[in-house]
């Protein structure tokens, strides 16, 4: 039985996709089930192929929402742009379409957005996350802020900034510059990161940040996203490698690097 119905009005769902119009479906699906209802819902696509795209403008019939279009493929940066651009609503509920809410969601976003409410200095409130941030600071109801340590050797300390599912305040932006359209999502991810730090944001992680959104690509729909052995091998000799690499490119990123 889901929960009493809530809405967020405030709120604009924007999800990002690219060739994963099931996967998007089961995440519209999944809202629906839990009985949230949004300000508005909507969908910026990045060019997918055209099959994906009939699908979408089926799936209106059945869901209310926005479909923004793109005339080429552009990117991920290309892509969140073009989607907070259209955004109304003071708050931003950012996913990407291979994640799922479960259930008991709609009490953690309920808290979550409450948290930008009462705390004027908050950026973002992040649901999901791959690792426990390094250092944080218990704010309630199950959040705490993460601390940017920069003296800490943990080069987790960085991610105070994450394209995981999180909702922060629709002029998330204009702080903190608009998404690189020329580079790889993890890269402009990283630069989002840095620009996070530099400018002093404030953000706070739901501490079971793995019980409330499920990340899902199927063998039909699998991620987009390549990554390459370099950043996935658990060879000792390469971790090691890989951890001083990251000390040095977010060490000078963050303290010497213009942008």
């Amino acid at each position: 039985m889901s929960e009493k119905k809530r809405g967020f009005e405030q709120v604009t769902l924007l999800v990002t996709h690219y060739n994963r119009s099931k996967s998007l479906e089961r995440l519209l699906e999944s809202f629906a089930s839990y009985d949230f209802t949004f300000g508005e819902i909507l969908i910026s696509d990045d060019g997918s192929k055209q099959e994906h795209i009939n699908y979408m403008e089926n799936l209106q019939n059945k869901f209310e929402f926005k479909l923004l279009k793109a005339v080429k493929n552009s990117g991920l940066g290309n892509n969140i742009n073009k989607g907070q651009d259209a955004v109304t609503k003071p708050y931003t509920l950012y996913v990407q379409e291979d994640f799922v809410p479960l259930p008991g969601f709609q009490k953690v976003l309920e808290d979550g957005l409450g948290i930008l409410l009462d705390d004027p200095e908050a950026d973002y409130v992040r649901f999901y996350s791959y690792f426990a941030h390094p250092k944080v600071k218990y704010y309630r109801d199950g959040f705490s802020e993460m601390i940017f340590d920069p003296w800490s050797a943990d080069t987790n300390k960085f991610h105070l900034y994450s394209d995981h599912p999180h909702i922060r305040r629709s002029t998330f932006l204009d702080k903190f510059g608009r998404y690189n359209e020329t580079k790889h999502s993890d890269k402009i991810e990283f630069d989002m990161m840095i620009s996070f730090l530099r400018n002093k944001g404030k953000g706070y992680l739901f501490n079971d940040y793995k019980s409330v959104f499920d990340q899902i690509n199927s063998s039909t729909e699998p991620s987009t996203v390549k990554r390459d052995f370099w950043r996935n091998s658990n060879n000792p000799v390469v971790s090691l490698m890989r951890y001083l690499y990251r000390q040095y490119i977010f060490n000078y990123s963050y303290f010497l690097k213009k942008y």
